[in-house]
């Protein structure tokens, strides 16, 4: 397997052992381009718990160099606990990294929420920063303005995506962490209200480009139904 690909499951891996994740759907996604699936739509939820379900999408499309691993694992609707991100990819020139905590709370009024959730991820982010071979992702301020300020988006040779597995299994390690201490919501916080609003915007056609592309790649119906996973 790619790289990329190699990360993604062993992070799926690791989250279907610690939450011990059950298979719901399980979706080969095609395209005109090919007559071979091009990808795969998996959705998996836990027996119980403060996870509502995991959602993973891999579209791999070699004649258009198209290696792409994406995972969301979202806490049920009135969790403060952030969801985790991963998006793996690479391309004919360059491998890139996604990787992030998503706030439930705005960051900048509910100080005690930030320090706990994102502050430990300091380190971590500041590390990887210094492999040498990677260089920032061209993600604008409007996007990101939906995630959190430890995000990590980045380009990256091959050698230096690498040596990114440290830095995901430290995100992923304090996200499994917070699950199990059941993170307080923040005074005056609406997490449900807040998610539903910020995911409308994070997954819109309007925001993220990516998803003309998957359109053109999958089809609406199927780009649709990917979205839809995502948005619920």
């Amino acid at each position: 397997m790619s790289l990329p690909a190699t990360l993604s499951e062993h992070t799926l891996e690791r989250l279907a052992t610690a939450l011990d994740l059950r298979t719901g759907e399980d979706v080969p996604l095609t395209s005109p381009m090919s007559p071979a699936p091009v990808g795969r739509l998996r959705v998996l939820r836990p027996a119980a718990g403060e996870v509502a379900k995991v959602v993973a999408v891999s579209l791999v499309v070699p004649p258009i160099g198209l290696d792409s691993h994406m995972i969301f694992a979202f806490t049920r609707s009135g969790s403060a606990t952030p969801h985790f991100t991963l998006d793996a990819v690479a391309s004919a020139d360059h491998h890139a990294l996604h990787l992030d905590l998503i706030p439930r709370a705005d960051l900048a009024v509910h100080l005690p929420y930030l320090d706990l959730c994102f502050s430990p991820l300091t380190e971590p982010l500041e590390e990887s920063w210094r492999i040498d071979g990677l260089s920032p992702a061209a993600v604008g301020p409007r996007r990101r303005a939906m995630m959190s300020p430890w995000m990590l988006v980045c380009r990256a040779t091959q050698e230096a995506f690498a040596k990114l597995d440290p830095t995901v299994d430290a995100y992923l390690t304090h996200w499994l962490a917070l699950l199990a201490s059941d993170v307080p919501v923040p005074p005056g916080a609406d997490p449900a209200g807040r998610d539903r609003a910020n995911r409308a915007n994070l997954f819109s056609p309007g925001v993220d480009p990516v998803w003309h592309q998957v359109g053109r790649l999958l089809g609406a119906e199927q780009a649709e139904r990917v979205r839809g996973e995502l948005l619920t």
